[in-house]
């Protein structure tokens, strides 16, 4: 699982023209789900997620989780976070999950995420979006469940 976790000060989705979800301050969420991903990856990345301190605290320092600063989180699918660009012209996406697994597994993940914030939105898992957002800072995370293991 693979997460590219942005702190915004609002972020938008778009679909066909027509806003699907908007929040304020928080975390854009992208999401990329791996043909090896399990609950295990999805619970770990959530608790990760929502306990990672990456908002400022009163003295400016990253210190404050989202929770803590009742931040919102709009969680978008994006399976070319697996796209492998190191061969040829054309990426290739071996390493994403199938449509029916990677939704399966999407679900799982934003049930989990409601349970630990209450703020959360998504896009539509295989729908063509438009994402736009405020970067906070910029801040900027990667966080891939697989390389836990290499820490």
């Amino acid at each position: 699982m693979k997460l590219v976790i942005q702190r915004v000060l609002q972020a938008q989705v778009y679909i066909d023209d027509n806003l699907f979800s908007a929040i304020g301050p928080g975390l854009m969420l992208l999401l990329g789900i791996h043909h090896q991903d399990n609950l295990e990856q999805i619970l770990w990345s959530v608790d990760k997620l929502v306990h990672l301190r990456i908002f400022n605290d009163e003295n400016g320092k990253m210190n404050r989780n989202v929770k803590e600063c009742e931040g919102e989180i709009l969680v978008v699918s994006q399976f070319t976070l697996y796209g492998n660009c190191l061969n040829g012209r054309r990426p290739d996406f071996i390493q994403a999950a199938s449509p029916p697994i990677a939704l399966s597994l999407y679900r799982q993940f934003i049930d989990e995420l409601k349970k630990e914030a209450p703020h959360v939105k998504t896009g539509q898992f295989g729908a063509q979006m438009q994402v736009s957002l405020t970067n906070d800072g910029p801040v900027t995370f990667i966080l891939e469940s697989l390389d836990r293991r290499k820490a």
